[in-house]
């Protein structure tokens, strides 16, 4: 696929904190391209994962289980939520369960989906989990071998745990600890820890070659990906782009341009949609409007387009509604049988991928 501007990959400590207008934490379930096994082969798979793994914990059935969505590396070393359902631990709490997934041969190992992995060294442990629920912040402690990681996956393990510990319910920041000392920069590269971490930092981070950080805002936007069995996933990745614009008409923009050449992710667009217009409605959703040549009255529209959309606009905006338009029909319904004429709200879970 061809593409009209070089994007790379930014690592620099001076754009940990950029602005952003995000909204909670979000998800689609994962797609298949062959049909799903039925619970119990799911769960003896998972079983088969547990004991080829150095898990510890074996898999549960579903009634004893909790949702808890994660940020591991995919195979093209991306970022992308992954909602688990990890069995209930009285010894710990959903917070400290999440984190240690994002552990390299964690005991949860077994409950992650092929092609994805964690980001934190092996053998780190979560010692204490404290949320100031006025501030609504985490301040995460772990114990030394939490700073023995590779300086290259500084960046990455930061948005890991940022992202990931924003998904909480009653989140919205983060303060990390070593061994009961507030981190004020990380270990390696140094990068600066002198205000909380909150999803301001961005994931995934790409910036076109002529592209200022002076002037430039940033936007979040969801390209679709596929595991190694053949499960569609979204993939959260922002760039920066001119200060200036509306962010959720410059967010779709960017969906519509595509992903960067080379990252393994797909568009989610046609090479003809083009957006005519987004408008605030008197209940609070937007409404995204967008012309395609390639669908006509009585066509199911891709769902895995419709679904980008609720999830890039509902990422860059305040509200938690999306109606989408598609060249003034009268109907607009996804392959998914979801009528998206009527305001679909950005769901709790998202990728939710069997093992």
């Amino acid at each position: 696929m061809t593409q009209k501007h070089s994007i790379r990959g930014l690592s620099a400590a001076g754009l940990l904190a950029v602005p952003i207008l995000l909204a909670g934490c979000g998800p689609f379930g994962g797609k298949e391209s062959e049909a799903v096994d039925p619970p119990p082969a799911q769960l003896e798979a998972q079983m088969i994962g547990a004991a080829n793994s150095s898990a510890s914990v074996i898999p549960v059935l579903a009634d004893d289980a909790v949702q808890n969505t994660v940020y591991l590396s995919d195979s093209k070393g991306m970022l992308a939520p992954v909602t688990l359902a990890l069995p209930k631990d009285s010894a710990k709490d959903p917070i400290s369960s999440a984190i240690m997934v994002l552990v390299k041969n964690s005991p949860y190992a077994g409950y992650i989906p092929e092609g994805f992995s964690g980001v934190l060294p092996a053998g780190t442990e979560v010692t204490n989990v404290t949320v100031d629920a006025e501030r609504k912040l985490a301040m995460v402690e772990f114990n030394e071998v939490f700073k023995k990681y590779d300086h290259k996956e500084e960046r990455r393990i930061l948005e890991a745990l940022t992202w990931t510990l924003t998904g909480q319910k009653g989140v919205e920041k983060a303060e990390l600890w070593v061994a009961g000392e507030k981190l004020t920069e990380m270990p390696l590269n140094r990068t600066p820890l002198d205000r909380p971490l909150s999803r301001t930092m961005g994931i995934n981070l790409q910036k076109a070659d002529d592209t200022q950080y002076s002037q430039s805002s940033p936007v979040t936007v969801y390209f679709s990906g596929v595991t190694p069995g053949g499960v569609q996933y979204y993939v959260p990745v922002t760039r920066l782009v001119p200060a200036g614009q509306d962010a959720v008409q410059a967010a779709v923009h960017e969906l519509i341009r595509g992903p960067q050449f080379g990252d393994g992710l797909a568009m989610v667009m046609t090479g003809g949609t083009t957006l005519t217009g987004v408008e605030q409605g008197e209940d609070g959703s937007l409404t995204v409007a967008l012309s395609d040549s390639m669908f006509q009255q009585g066509d199911h529209i891709p769902a895995e387009l419709l679904q980008a959309v609720v999830l890039t606009v509902t990422e860059n905006a305040g509200a938690t509604k999306v109606k989408i338009k598609m060249n003034d029909l009268a109907e607009v319904t996804g392959t998914d049988s979801v009528s998206y004429s009527q305001p679909v709200s950005r769901p709790e879970h998202i990728n939710e991928i069997p093992i």
